[in-house]
């Protein structure tokens, strides 16, 4: 039986980003995917915005920041929590053991994601609208992006945590 696993859909291999490509991680993919069901999530396209799209970043407060376009200055934020908070209660049936979020995504960066100011100076203290979303609703999930999970102890210690989650679970 495979672990359900959630993931950045750019991260299998799908042409979702907002150029119309995509973040294959092949490891992620083709090793690990061996022994994982990816329940594959692009919050950006699943919420209406399409691809490819203009880009989008964090702009305001680092702990409650607005997602806007890059160049028209779109707010897309409200857009985006409202699917948000839908997605993660429908996923509650998946039975997820953890997720992998994309590094740097503005909706999907779950630590470190540049956070823009008035003065357009970037600040490294943001979290993806999504991610943020997903943590809260479910804090007790194993979550780590795919540059984290490069370190071979971090990578370890996620997939400790996700067996030991299962075990919990099914005992």
């Amino acid at each position: 039986m495979k672990i359900k696993l959630g993931i950045s859909s750019c991260l299998l291999g799908f042409n979702v980003r907002y150029d119309g490509g995509h973040k294959l991680d092949c490891s992620l993919r083709d090793t690990l995917g061996a022994f994982i069901e990816y329940v594959p999530v692009c919050p950006e396209v699943e919420c209406g915005l399409g691809f490819p799209r203009e880009s989008l970043r964090l702009e305001g407060e680092p702990d409650n920041p607005r997602l806007v376009t890059t160049g028209g200055k779109q707010d897309r934020t409200d857009l985006l929590v409202n699917w948000a908070n839908k997605r993660v209660a429908e996923m509650e049936a998946a039975n997820l053991y953890g997720f992998v979020f994309k590094s740097d995504s503005p909706s999907c960066g779950m630590e470190r994601g540049k956070v823009y100011n008035e003065k357009g100076m970037a600040d490294k203290t943001g979290i993806g609208i999504f991610a943020r979303i997903f943590m809260e609703h479910f804090p007790l999930l194993p979550v780590e992006d795919e540059r984290r999970l490069q370190d071979s102890i971090l990578c370890e210690n996620f997939f400790e945590r996700i067996f030991a989650l299962k075990g919990e679970v099914r005992s």
